[in-house]
């Protein structure tokens, strides 16, 4: 009797129908379309900025350039640019410092601290559908040289406390201290306060004496104080540390006194043991 035959092809169960599907979908994941961005730009007052646009689309017909983060008002429209005859058309918000080049960035010419703020490109596709990626620009002074400003550059060890201020006309900055050139080590008797422009140092040890600096600095610039010099004195232990003058002079004085009590009172008793008679 003849076995039955086996069918060349077998028909797979729900559940291998599933595993199967499952292991396509953990080896196939449909492509990541990368967003469009526009690079954010830190700047100095009077420089030449580019804002570049990473991760551009394809297939374009124009760019268009606002002024904050919206694209739905046409006053905020800087500039626009059309592919196709390299043409610009400059908007109700331009200066006549933007140039925007084929590649979608845009030249801003000489920039001021006014034009501080957040840019965006709007990219139309042939299509007519659009995208747009937003910046910020941000311009800033360059910081002045500061100053510092201290009660008593000669102070004496573990009597006195040393404040020294860093002074500058400079806003949205940061504040560090250099003791002898490099970047201070605050111990427990350091304190910074009102945003580190002030140093205290209570009481103020030997070790504390030298060349301090302050240096201010934003994201474009960076200056240093011309340094300070901190003389810290001591007093050895030959030099009766803790008593003033006149104390010391007081106690040799009583010192003194106690020596010629003491050689009176010998003399008293010699003088009562012998009865008064002298020598033959």
């Amino acid at each position: 009797m003849e076995s039955p035959s086996v069918p060349a092809h077998r028909r797979l169960v729900p559940w291998q129908e599933l595993l199967l599907a499952g292991s396509l979908l953990i080896f196939w994941s449909p492509p990541i379309t990368q967003q469009l961005t526009v690079v954010s730009i830190n700047a100095t007052v009077g420089e030449d900025v580019l804002f570049h646009a990473h991760n551009l689309p394809g297939d374009l017909v124009g760019y268009n350039w606002f002024k904050g983060e919206s694209t739905e008002n046409e006053n905020r429209s800087i500039a626009s640019y059309v592919i196709g005859n390299e043409s610009t058309i400059t908007g109700p918000a331009g200066s006549g410092r933007e140039t925007i080049y084929p590649n979608g960035s845009l030249l801003f010419q000489k920039v001021t601290q006014e034009d501080t703020g957040y840019y965006t490109l709007q990219v139309i596709k042939r299509n007519l559908r659009s995208e747009r990626g937003t910046g910020q620009l941000r311009v800033y002074q360059p910081v002045g040289k500061p100053s510092i400003r201290a009660r008593n550059s000669t102070v004496t060890e573990h009597k006195d406390t040393v404040v020294l201020t860093c002074l500058t006309n400079d806003t949205g900055i940061s504040i560090r201290w250099l003791f002898n050139k490099q970047s201070l080590w605050l111990t427990d008797r350091m304190k910074l306060s009102q945003g580190n422009s002030i140093l205290t140092i209570d009481p103020v040890r030997r070790e504390d004496g030298g060349s301090y600096q302050c240096e201010v600095s934003n994201p474009v610039s960076s200056c240093k104080s011309d340094p300070l010099w901190l003389d810290v004195q001591y007093v050895s232990a030959s030099q009766h540390p803790g008593l003033s003058d006149g104390a010391i002079a007081g106690i040799v004085i009583g010192v003194l006194a106690g020596i010629a009590l003491i050689a009176a009172l010998v003399y008293f008793l010699y003088i009562r043991k012998t009865g008064g008679s002298g020598p033959l």
